[in-house]
């Protein structure tokens, strides 16, 4: 289960809560299952911090992978002037075309290398943005629920839901 619905789980158990006649708003929840709730939310954090660190893994294979074509470009492109130096006009257009094409996968590397940089870059920081938002909430509503056990007559305040990251599409 995702965080978001056990959370989604926790409103409810709160929301669903019975208020006593008489008592300024004070509710009954079953504190055993917020518990169990607040485990569960326990347990699946870190299994979505697993899941950010393969993302950042994944980007370390895509920009040796990068790389490593463009290695290969740069070899080939190389080998190709090494071989058109025989002759002294042909050796003139050869540097000249062999030093495009290095330039040419020079700037595909470092294109290819901004994009999934840039990339990686928007899903960390979207991962970073939910975790941070569950985060918050999850200690608002542990903070709301300690309050509440602490504080025997006093209403308790209201849960905040979290706000959810923004989309980048």
């Amino acid at each position: 289960m995702k965080v978001e619905e056990l959370l989604q789980d926790l409103r409810e158990l709160i929301e669903d809560a019975k208020v006593f006649p008489l008592s300024g708003g004070r509710c009954l929840i079953d504190v055993e299952s917020v518990k169990e709730l607040l485990d569960d939310i326990d347990d699946t954090l870190p299994q979505e911090v697993r899941q950010a660190k393969a993302i950042v893994a994944d980007r370390q294979k895509i920009m040796n992978d990068a790389k490593a074509e463009a290695e290969n470009i740069i070899r080939s492109a190389e080998d190709k002037r090494k071989s058109l130096v025989t002759q002294n006009e042909i050796v003139r257009q050869a540097n000249a075309e062999a030093n495009e094409i290095i330039l040419d996968a020079k700037k595909k590397s470092r294109d290819m290398r901004d994009a999934v940089n840039q990339y990686i870059e928007d899903m960390l920081r979207n991962a970073e943005e939910m975790l941070a938002g569950q985060a918050s909430a999850l200690k608002k509503t542990r903070q709301n629920i300690q309050e509440s056990q602490h504080h025997g007559n006093q209403t308790p305040p209201p849960v905040q839901k979290p706000t959810p990251p923004p989309t980048q599409e």
